[in-house]
């Protein structure tokens, strides 16, 4: 069975930073592509970046230049550096792979916070 566990996350003041972290197991993970989501209430779950297998990324506009986002196969883990965090960026986010039918359930998630 797939799991997905992140973490890092935090109370930051806007323009800090976090690095958040996730680590995957039951999957073979350096061949999957892995997504950064984030969810804010009331709103959609929404894709904040992407990176295949070969590290090819994918941002989204509002994260463009800001996040950067890195895989290590060998620790099976994705991560999400966030820098000039504004509290636009307040959200739970999430790991997983691009939507399919193949895609596991989602994790707990971990809490970033933006605020003074």
């Amino acid at each position: 069975q797939v799991r997905l566990v992140e973490s890092g996350g935090g109370l930051v003041q806007p323009g800090g930073s976090l690095t958040l972290s996730c680590v995957a197991s039951g999957i073979i993970f350096r061949f999957t592509i892995m997504d950064w989501y984030r969810q804010t209430p009331g709103k959609e779950r929404e894709l904040v970046a992407r990176i295949n297998s070969v590290g090819n990324t994918y941002y989204a506009d509002f994260v463009r230049g800001r996040f950067t986002i890195s895989r290590d196969n060998d620790k099976n883990a994705v991560y999400l550096q966030m820098n000039s965090l504004n509290p636009e960026d307040t959200a739970v986010y999430y790991c997983n792979q691009p939507p399919g039918p193949e895609r596991p359930s989602w994790g707990q998630g971990t809490q970033v916070t933006v605020s003074k």
